[in-house]
């Protein structure tokens, strides 16, 4: 069985569509009608993103830790106590393509690092094109390249639990799960085959996240003023 883990705090609008993805993901034929188990965990919630998440078929965890490290690894164990072998992992403001986990597993890897793309940039209104551009410049979206994201993860089931699993940190639990896993001697994939999108929102839901890095890339690029004179237009 191959399992999927979504930490979500107060996700209500998006984790719908999330989920969707995911499920259509797991019909890919490239899977060979492997069962695929989705956990949604619903981290200090206040909002309908548990019921919505278990009428649209997921496995709902909800806890009260606002920290996404505990979120990830509750979502694990319990997929694991369900028997997967594989574990992937994104987040609920992130859409998977169709073969999201089939390219996963076809890199033979203990682990996979992907990388994530934005389709919308418009959530930074007068300076959606500045960051668009920034992130054109900055980011290698191509093998070989160095990102982690938790929204595009996947771990063997033996080789994240040799590791340790995620530890409960309120950020940068998946920079920390690579490192041990890099520490195991867990063969690592950096690629950008396996495909997702993830949203430019303003508003992070964990601190020092994506949506946080991309904020203050933004007030970098304003301070210094390292940015063309006109910008290509989103």
């Amino acid at each position: 069985m191959l399992g999927v883990v979504v930490p979500a705090h107060n996700e209500a609008d998006v984790i719908g569509e999330c989920i969707l993805r995911i499920q259509q993901c797991a019909g890919n034929p490239r899977l060979h009608g492997e069962t695929v188990e989705l956990a949604v965990v619903a981290d200090a919630c206040t909002d309908a993103t548990a019921l919505l998440a278990a009428k649209a078929g997921a496995l709902t965890l909800e806890i009260n830790a606002r920290n996404v490290g505990l979120a990830r690894a509750s979502g694990a164990d319990l997929l694991l106590s369900r028997g997967a072998r594989w574990l992937a992992f994104t987040d609920a403001d992130t859409l998977v393509s169709r073969d999201w986990l089939a390219e996963q597993l076809a890199l033979d890897a203990y682990a996979v690092c992907g990388t994530v793309g934005v389709d919308d940039w418009t959530p930074h209104g007068e300076h959606a094109d500045l960051l668009c551009w920034h992130f054109g410049v900055t980011y290698t979206d191509s093998d070989h390249h160095r990102h982690i994201h938790g929204a595009n993860l996947g771990v063997s089931a033996a080789a994240y639990l040799r590791a340790g699993g995620f530890q409960h940190l309120a950020c940068s639990e998946d920079v920390a799960l690579i490192a041990a896993l890099e520490a195991s001697g867990a063969q690592i994939a950096w690629s950008a085959r396996p495909r997702v999108s993830t949203s430019a929102r303003r508003i992070a839901r964990a601190a020092g996240g994506f949506a946080d890095a991309l904020m203050e890339a933004v007030a970098d690029r304003l301070r210094t003023g390292t940015f063309p004179a006109v910008l290509p237009t989103t």
